[in-house]
């Protein structure tokens, strides 16, 4: 990031000026991305999720089988997990959270897209684990801005994995079914590539799946 950043501010009159200037720069980028986890907002919205989902659902079943298959990877030494799921509705995302968190294995950090949502929706899912990717990534951006912004967003993928937080990453967006999303692609692409530079040795790659008999 430093190395890009220099590139991207070189050129302007005064080192501290542009040093700062590229240090907001990257904040502007990492609050866009994430926001600190809220213990409080996660213990409250399993209560309300257990409401909710006894309210939506008739019943939620767990494949007691691959629920074994998945502690078994957790359980692997040094090595970060990576869920690959399908999308079938908006609640996904809450509803796989909340039965990996029941079953003790952390809260995962959920890859969302820069589709555009309400401030304090975004806001309320970030403190829940929800990584965004950043809303300018879908806009013309210069050379400079673009490589920022990708070194910013690559070494933040980097550091989740290295610090073993389980990611969870939708392979597709609802109601697109069958098809590879645009957003996927980029979260793939940068775990692909904290794993060929050498950020971690490796990565599990965990595929959960979510069925419904109606979908809310």
């Amino acid at each position: 990031v430093r190395d890009v950043a220099t590139g991207w501010s070189r050129g302007s009159r005064g080192d501290g000026t542009s040093h700062r200037r590229w240090k907001e720069k990257i904040l502007e980028i990492l609050a866009e991305i994430q926001a600190p986890l809220s213990l409080l907002m996660l213990r409250l919205c399993n209560w309300a999720l257990l409401k909710l989902l006894n309210r939506l659902f008739l019943g939620v079943q767990l494949h007691r089988g691959q629920l074994e298959m998945v502690l078994r990877a957790a359980r692997t030494p040094n090595v970060p997990l990576v869920f690959l799921s399908t999308h079938k509705s908006q609640l996904d995302g809450l509803l796989l959270t909340f039965l990996l968190f029941s079953q003790g294995l952390g809260v995962p950090r959920v890859t969302v897209g820069s589709q555009a949502c309400s401030p304090h929706l975004r806001a309320l899912l970030a403190r829940l684990g929800a990584i965004f990717l950043p809303s300018r990534m879908e806009q013309a951006l210069s050379d400079k801005e673009e490589g920022l912004l990708e070194a910013v967003l690559g070494t933040y993928v980097e550091e989740v994995l290295r610090s073993r937080q389980p990611l969870l990453i939708f392979l597709e967006e609802p109601p697109i079914a069958l098809r590879l999303s645009a957003p996927a692609q980029q979260w793939l692409a940068m775990v692909y590539r904290a794993v060929q530079d050498g950020a971690v040795p490796d990565v599990l790659l965990v595929p959960v799946g979510i069925a419904y008999d109606v979908i809310p």
